[in-house]
């Protein structure tokens, strides 16, 4: 595969993540939610640390986690043009290029948005406002927007620990980046063989028998 088809794939899932995510810091209130169907709500909320929410503490820990991610896409990127260039299989260069896809959606709100908008506080943001942002580079919060709640309700009391109370199944809001990286490892592991192709016993065995002859 050449390096035109990841390009395109990279730059088709960023447009697509930061026109959503300018769409709704421009339009929603942090927190707001909006019911589409029954199981799919669009649901405003700022993703200051990494999956879940959880956080480097300290008072550089977002700047720490920020920096990790940058360290980390270039990794990724070094490890696409190394799969590109030694012409490995399809389906792991097209799953390289979601993760890393993904991964740089999420870097551009953790580096520019703090100073690219304003808070969501009670307010709708505004993109590149006179006062400046509401923080500094690399100090950005993610944006995620995507809340599938499949199911709410009660669970039966008769259900250890978690009986009688009120739970929402698959309760996460998430990006389109999000969905990126999500697929592309998804892709890895279901599809794990095909990705990561052993090379046959009976190719290995010809190839040294035929060293061998040689010399």
């Amino acid at each position: 595969m050449s390096l035109k088809k990841p390009i395109f794939i990279i730059v088709l899932i960023l447009i697509i993540d930061q026109i959503s995510k300018i769409y709704i810091k421009t339009h929603f209130v942090l927190g707001e939610s909006l019911p589409v169907f029954e199981w799919f709500k669009i649901a405003f909320v700022e993703n200051e640390g990494m999956a879940w929410g959880a956080k480097i503490p300290g008072q550089y820990g977002k700047l720490i986690l920020t920096l990790f991610r940058l360290v980390a896409i270039v990794g990724i990127g070094y490890w696409l043009w190394d799969s590109i260039k030694k012409k490995h299989s399809k389906i792991l260069i097209i799953s390289i290029a979601l993760i890393f896809a993904g991964a740089l959606g999420n870097i551009i709100d953790s580096v520019f948005y703090g100073i690219i908008f304003n808070d969501s506080h009670l307010q709708i943001a505004t993109m590149f406002p006179p006062d400046g942002g509401y923080g500094t580079l690399f100090h950005g919060k993610v944006v995620d927007m995507l809340h599938f709640p499949l199911w709410e309700g009660f669970l039966p009391k008769w259900m250890p620990f978690l009986g009688g109370k009120y739970f929402t199944f698959f309760d996460p809001v998430f990006n389109i980046a999000d969905m990126s990286i999500s697929t592309g490892f998804g892709i890895l592991i279901v599809f794990n063989k095909k990705a990561f192709p052993k090379p046959e016993n009976g190719t290995s065995e010809s190839s040294s028998v035929s060293k061998e002859r040689e010399s």
